[in-house]
C-alpha cells in the first residue's frame, strides 16, 4: 500500500511547486498549450492544456484511437503540433532529444546487435568512450534482470527479457524523461506483471519525469502519481491518484465513467 510520503514508485511525492518549474529537479516539464496534433488534415486531439511536473508519472489512459500514442510522439518532437505550443523544460520542443527516452510496444531492438551493444547505442550515438559505455551498460543490464545475458542476440530472448533490453537501454543515458507507448501491452498477464513490478523497482533509480500510455486502468492506477483520461478529441480530465484501497477503487470508477 502506497504511503502518504512517497508514490506508487517510492519516490517522492510531486509537490506543486514543482509543477510550474521546468527547471527543478532533474526531471523535464512538460506542457502543453492549446495543442492540436494530428495527421495530415486530421486532427486527432484538439486544444490540448496539459502539465507534466518534473519526476512525475503520468499515465494516460484512453479507448483506441483517442489519440495517447499521437500524445506520446508530440512529448518525444516525433510529431510537430498542428496548433498551439509543446514546452519541454521551458523550451519549445521542436524535435527529438536526447533528454527524452521512449520505449514502444515493440522493443525495437536491433537483431544483429548482442544485449550489451544494444543497450549501449544511446551513449555510442552521443560519443561516449567504449570503455565507459560498457560499464553503464553492463550496470542496466544487471538492474533489469539479465545479468549473464550481455552476449545474447534478441532472437534468443523473450519476448519479456526483450522488454527488459529496450527498458535499460532507455535508461542507461540518464534521460531526463522517459516516455513508454503501451510497453507491456504485447505481452502475457504473468510476464506483464513481472514487467510492471520490474519498472516500480527501476523507477527508484531515477529522478526522471515518466509519460506513460496505456488503456488498461488497472495499470494505470498502479504505476501513476496522476492519470490523464482522454476522449475523442482531447484530455477529459486529469486526476491525482490516492493513497489507500477505498480511494483507489472510487477513482477507477471515476476513470471508466471518463471513458
Amino acid at each position: 500500500m502506497t504511503s502518504v510520503a512517497e508514490n506508487a514508485t517510492g519516490r517522492a511525492p510531486v509537490d506543486e511547486a514543482r509543477r510550474e518549474d521546468g527547471a527543478a529537479g532533474a526531471g523535464l516539464a512538460f506542457r502543453l498549450e492549446r495543442a492540436g496534433l494530428g495527421y495530415g488534415r486530421d486532427a486527432v486531439l484538439r486544444d490540448v492544456e496539459l502539465e507534466v511536473a518534473p519526476g512525475e508519472v503520468l499515465v494516460v489512459v484512453g479507448a483506441s484511437g483517442s489519440g495517447k500514442s499521437t500524445l506520446l510522439r508530440a512529448l518525444a518532437g516525433l510529431l510537430p503540433p498542428r496548433e498551439g505550443r509543446i514546452l519541454a523544460g521551458g523550451r519549445e520542443v521542436t524535435g527529438p532529444s536526447a533528454d527524452r527516452a521512449m520505449v514502444f510496444q515493440d522493443d525495437g531492438l536491433l537483431p544483429w546487435r548482442s544485449v550489451r551493444r544494444n543497450v549501449e547505442l544511446p551513449l555510442r550515438i552521443r560519443g561516449v568512450p567504449r570503455g565507459e559505455r560498457g560499464r553503464a551498460a553492463q550496470e542496466w543490464i544487471e538492474k533489469v534482470g539479465l545479468a549473464g545475458f550481455a552476449r545474447h542476440l534478441p532472437r534468443e530472448l523473450s519476448g519479456g527479457m526483450r522488454q527488459r533490453v529496450q527498458l535499460a537501454r532507455a535508461l542507461v543515458g540518464a534521460p531526463r524523461a522517459v516516455l513508454m507507448d503501451e510497453p507491456f501491452g504485447a505481452l502475457d498477464a504473468q510476464t506483464r506483471a513481472e514487467m510492471q513490478r520490474l519498472l516500480l523497482e527501476v523507477l527508484r533509480e531515477t529522478s526522471a519525469t515518466v509519460v506513460f500510455v496505456t488503456h488498461d486502468v488497472e495499470e494505470a492506477l498502479l504505476l501513476a502519481d496522476r492519470v490523464a483520461v482522454l476522449g475523442r478529441t482531447g484530455v477529459r480530465a486529469v486526476l491525482d491518484v490516492p493513497p489507500g484501497d477505498d480511494a483507489r477503487t472510487n477513482l477507477r470508477e471515476r476513470i471508466l465513467e471518463e471513458l
